[in-house]
């Protein structure tokens, strides 16, 4: 991009590495002030201003918070709102449409011919929960052929989650820009203010909106200091800002309702920052996958990449959970998934290549959702192929799968419900699936 001389954009290149660490990056040398946070007057005729995203009495460990020195607070990016068409984009509770439970399957959502940007270009497929009470989430798909021009955004309801299937993408943010591509997350923490660019051609991937407890990394429990993500490998940006007074519109979603106003100038202006409240990314094929190395199918948790807690321990508000290249080794032993009931929603998608329990109609930016106590598992197809292939160990190659799974039940969008890529014959993968009970043949 080329600015004039008096719409500047001066940023530090790289990344920092390391989750829920605590940096400072600074543009400008001497941004950051040394042994306070706000002093009385900053450098470079700077503002202080604090980011929380945690209440300030908050346990240390979960404290989250940063220092922003910016060219203007942010009460100047607040100027008279206007509630706006939001789209296709809804927030839970959402009941418009009275779905009939079943397992549900979408081929993937093509990309618009016209000009659709970040805004435009989310599609509501579910919700769950209640942004109100600051629980459970909504899955997007969306699909970008436009960059954002003198647009901005910040997202109050909740922390967003970007998986990319298709296209790279910039987020260029308060508090630095991330380019990342297919393969890779971006969480753009609430509160954020960000634009979303596209370098060459359209961008089509997934985003779990969440409406609680900021997402962190799991437990490992027995599995001990290593493997699953390790924190080194989540990075996040190093300060940038623009200095442009030219007019922008910044949009805001709080409550539900997408609102917008208009700015003399742009809201990217944070000089310098310190804490561990930012945004950031992380690279999926960096994901250590542990597994049985002699008989049995452990359980899916062993996929958690980041999860996002809830009043009861060890029950998630949305776990984010991928099933990326691996070795299948296990001795006598059913490999793909089990046929299984649980309590969690499992929302899923395809990054890239084929997911093992159905190897038929599921392709990459599909997706399929699983509801709490409605029962799945492998198609006939998988399951032939499982019961009946020689046991020898195998590398799962080429193939990238994830799930948002919540303890809420998702209902599904009227718009989802009405997608000409519902899969309406998705319940026949598993017709295949006779009676073979034989009591003389043990």
């Amino acid at each position: 991009m080329n600015y004039t001389s008096s719409q500047i954009v001066t940023e530090a290149r790289g990344y920092m590495s390391g989750f829920g660490n605590s940096f400072e990056t600074e543009a400008l040398p001497g941004t950051i002030p040394v042994g306070r946070n706000s002093p009385q007057r900053c450098a470079y005729g700077l503002y202080a201003e604090q980011l929380s995203g945690s209440p300030f009495t908050a346990p240390r460990g979960t404290n989250e918070r940063s220092w922003l020195y910016r060219i203007r607070p942010s009460v100047r990016h607040s100027g008279r709102f206007t509630k706006v068409d939001a789209g296709l984009w809804r927030t839970a509770p959402c009941h418009e449409h009275d779905a009939p439970i079943a397992q549900l399957r979408w081929d993937p959502t093509p990309i618009p011919p016209d000009a659709v940007t970040f805004l435009q270009g989310v599609n509501t497929m579910t919700t769950a929960g209640d942004v109100h009470t600051q629980n459970g989430m909504a899955a997007h798909v969306y699909l970008i052929t436009r960059s954002m021009v003198d647009q901005h955004f910040y997202n109050a309801d909740g922390e967003m989650l970007f998986v990319l299937q298709q296209g790279d993408l910039r987020f260029v943010t308060e508090f630095g820009r991330i380019d990342a591509r297919p393969g890779e997350i971006v969480v753009i923490p609430r509160g954020v203010k960000f634009r979303i660019e596209i370098s060459s051609g359209p961008a089509r991937g997934y985003l779990c909106e969440n409406y609680g407890g900021a997402f962190t990394l799991p437990e490992r429990g027995p599995i001990g200091a290593n493997c699953l993500a390790n924190s080194r490998d989540f990075l996040t940006p190093v300060a940038a800002y623009e200095d442009k007074e030219t007019p922008t519109e910044l949009f805001v979603k709080w409550g539900g309702s997408l609102y917008r106003t208009e700015l003399s100038h742009s809201p990217i202006d944070v000089v310098g920052w310190h804490g561990n409240y930012a945004p950031y990314k992380y690279d999926l094929r960096t994901f250590s996958p542990v597994g049985a190395i002699s008989f049995d199918h452990p359980d899916p948790s062993i996929f958690t990449v980041l999860t996002s807690p809830s009043e009861t321990a060890g029950t998630a508000n949305i776990d984010f959970v991928i099933f990326p290249e691996r070795w299948m080794v296990a001795d006598n032993t059913f490999r793909p998934p089990w046929y299984h009931m649980n309590i969690m929603s499992e929302f899923m998608g395809l990054v890239y290549g084929t997911y093992d329990a159905k190897p038929q109609g599921f392709a990459p930016g599909g997706v399929s959702l699983h509801n709490c106590m409605l029962p799945h598992g492998p198609d006939n197809q998988a399951f032939e192929h499982a019961s009946q292939g020689e046991l020898k160990p195998v590398k799962l190659t080429g193939t990238l799968a994830f799930m948002f799974e919540t303890r809420y039940a998702q209902h599904v969008t009227k718009h989802a419900a009405s997608l000409n890529t519902l899969q309406r014959d998705y319940a026949d993968c598993w017709n295949g699936l006779e009676r073979r009970f034989d009591p003389s043949r043990p």
